[in-house]
């Protein structure tokens, strides 16, 4: 049942069905709304079978269930209809055809705006190696196990479109623990293409189909490549995407990061940064262009289904690097690493990769639209000894994905089955009513009560030492574009690609470049590129016919301001109007080393620091 986790035996290890329900009704097997109203009235049918439940609906063959209208009226036979005589109109009594009709205008959810294409199964987690030396979260403690639903995803794809796409992957993991939901909503690549927040939208929309002619980015990828010409911190990601590792071989073969930084909180509310990894036990495999053209539209879907269904269970083992308050100043001062930028990473050499568990999936939605297509994945769902960080990013995501499933599936989306928390204790809040309200906490007070109070129970940690002190006034704030920014990605094509990996990216890029009808934006691009390396400038150059600029000094974006010499503006606004990168923004208060404040006044007029 996708409501059990399971050890590596095959034996139940936790029950959902045996959990609380996620408004404040503890949902046993056997327990339903209306079952319980008649037995109340001692007027049950005695040949009414056990009250009817998703996880007892899921598992019920055909030769066990009767054909019914949906008030459970039995209907004889399902094509038939009602008429006013053998060549007659239909009525409108009749009841079953219009209510199978009126049901079927009504399947489609909204499909998620970004990540519409995925795959889903269930199975558990298993922690390993305790990180209870960091953390007060009661699944990062040594031997502890919980049930986990995962989504694997495309990003920019509509949900009929091609697993196999030149994409990004989602890969989100909702872990059931005793103390809530965490969900670990991550990617397949450990940056993305952008770090100021309010870039999403307008980035995804050049994902989509053009307005006027609806063409897709292989048709017209003017768009993409407009955009990426002026927010040159999107590189890395973009050198990832067009490198050997763009098109996973399924969604076994590819590992997952968390790209965000978290904070990871213990009892006395001393607090880290943490970077969280889940590497693939199957080994990173993937596709060329040309192979992915050659293979199924649903060929993730198809691999991790068989896969499990011929019990060759996945499998991934997490590790996390971490990072003292401390540390991430001096990653800054000293190696322009910003831990709260989505576009940088942290090296491994100097943050070592550290193992925690493994996550396994060992069972196969029995419907997918219930078990995949409703989980509802949210980076807010967060535990006891987990807490965001100031990553910008990460707090409008802390907004956005709740809300785009409030307006997808309901306000009450979390009392689905495949959304449900997990926890020892009866759950209870003041959320009542909205559309589809299953669990509505009975009879209990809607407010916080004095005559009937409900239990409140202490977080296992400081809660006013685990945030920061953040002292500023208000400013519009917009990065800026540095020398750093090329780092990583210069590292990349120095030191990681080979030279059989350099040609396939230029003939990708190149590929790509060919349906884009601006010579100006290729010319940008380039330029872009050559920051990382002349070679790679070049390279592009020769491909595409294109001569491109000698760099980014000089040029201007709309997106971002250009920190280089010669270049300070942004869509024509100089830098002092606007905010941009801020030196001395790590600077925090940590239990057991020296609170430090921000004494240098940062650049781009922006005041911040933490107490």
């Amino acid at each position: 049942m996708f409501l059990q986790a399971h050890s590596a035996t095959g034996k139940r290890i936790m029950s959902l069905g045996k959990g609380p329900a996620p408004n404040g009704s503890h949902c046993t097997r056997g327990d339903a709304v209306a079952t319980g109203q008649a037995e109340a009235n001692g007027i049950r049918h005695p040949d009414c079978p056990a009250s009817r439940n998703y996880e007892s609906d899921r598992s019920a063959p055909s030769s066990e269930v009767v054909y019914t209208a949906s008030n459970g009226a039995p209907v004889s036979h399902p094509y038939a209809s009602q008429r006013a005589g053998a060549n007659g109109p239909l009525l409108l009594q009749d009841f079953h055809l219009i209510d199978l009709l009126s049901h079927f205008d009504r399947e489609r959810i909204p499909e998620r705006v970004v990540h519409a294409k995925g795959s889903g199964a269930h199975g558990y987690w298993e922690c390993t190696g305790g990180l209870e030396d960091v953390s007060a979260a009661s699944l990062f403690q040594n031997g502890a196990r919980c049930p986990i639903t995962v989504r694997f995803s495309t990003v920019g794809g509509e949900s009929g479109s091609h697993d196999l796409a030149r994409d990004p992957r989602g890969f989100a993991v909702k872990f059931k623990t005793a103390e809530g939901n965490w969900d670990f909503v991550a990617n397949n690549t450990p940056v993305f293409f952008l770090r100021d927040p309010a870039k999403f939208p307008h980035f995804i929309h050049t994902q989509k189909r053009d307005p006027a002619s609806h063409l897709g980015g292989g048709d017209d990828s003017t768009m993409f490549w407009d955009y990426l010409s002026h927010n040159p911190e999107s590189i890395h990601q973009l050198m990832i995407l067009m490198g050997d590792r763009g098109i996973p071989a399924g969604w076994r073969h590819m590992h997952g990061y968390y790209g965000h930084t978290l904070k990871l909180v213990r009892p006395d509310g001393n607090w880290v940064y943490a970077q969280f990894h889940l590497i693939s036990d199957q080994g990173v495999q993937s596709f060329t262009a040309e192979e992915a053209t050659k293979l199924s539209p649903d060929w993730g879907q198809k691999d991790l289904f068989e896969a499990i269904e011929r019990q060759d269970y996945p499998s991934w083992t997490m590790k996390v690097q971490i990072m003292t308050p401390r540390e991430a100043e001096q990653a800054w001062s000293e190696k322009q690493i910003n831990v709260l930028d989505l576009t940088h990473v942290w090296p491994h050499a100097d943050y070592p990769l550290r193992e925690v568990g493994r996550i396994v999936l060992n069972e196969n939605a029995k419907n997918y639209f219930a078990e995949v297509e409703q989980a509802a994945f949210n980076p807010s769902h967060m535990v006891p000894g987990i807490e965001p960080s100031a990553d910008p990013v990460l707090q409008a995501r802390l907004f956005s994905y709740p809300d785009a499933h409030r307006h997808r599936i309901g306000a009450n989306y979390q009392q689905l089955p495949v959304n449900q928390p997990q926890c020892p204790f009866r759950m209870a809040n003041f959320q009542r009513d909205g559309q589809m309200a299953f669990f509505n906490q009975g009879s209990r007070p809607a407010y916080l009560s004095s005559i009937e109070p409900v239990q409140l129970r202490e977080v296992p940690h400081d809660q006013d030492e685990e945030h920061g002190g953040f002292v500023g006034k208000a400013v519009t704030y917009l990065s800026e574009i540095k020398p750093e920014d090329f780092n990583a990605p210069r590292a990349l094509w120095q030191n990681v690609m080979d030279d059989s990996a350099k040609r396939r990216l230029v003939e990708t890029v190149a590929g790509h470049m060919s349906t884009c009808k601006s010579i100006e934006v290729i010319r940008r691009q380039i330029g872009i590129f050559r920051e990382v390396s002349a070679d790679l400038g070049e390279r592009l150059e020769a491909a595409t016919g294109v001569k491109g600029y000698p760099g980014v000094s000089g040029m201007s974006f709309n997106g971002s301001y250009n920190g280089f010499p010669k270049g300070d503006m942004a869509n024509g606004l100089p830098a002092a109007n606007g905010g941009g990168r801020v030196s001395g923004i790590l600077n925090g208060g940590h239990k057991g080393a020296e609170k430090t404040t921000c004494s240098e006044k940062p650049s781009r007029g922006w005041t911040s620091r933490f107490r």
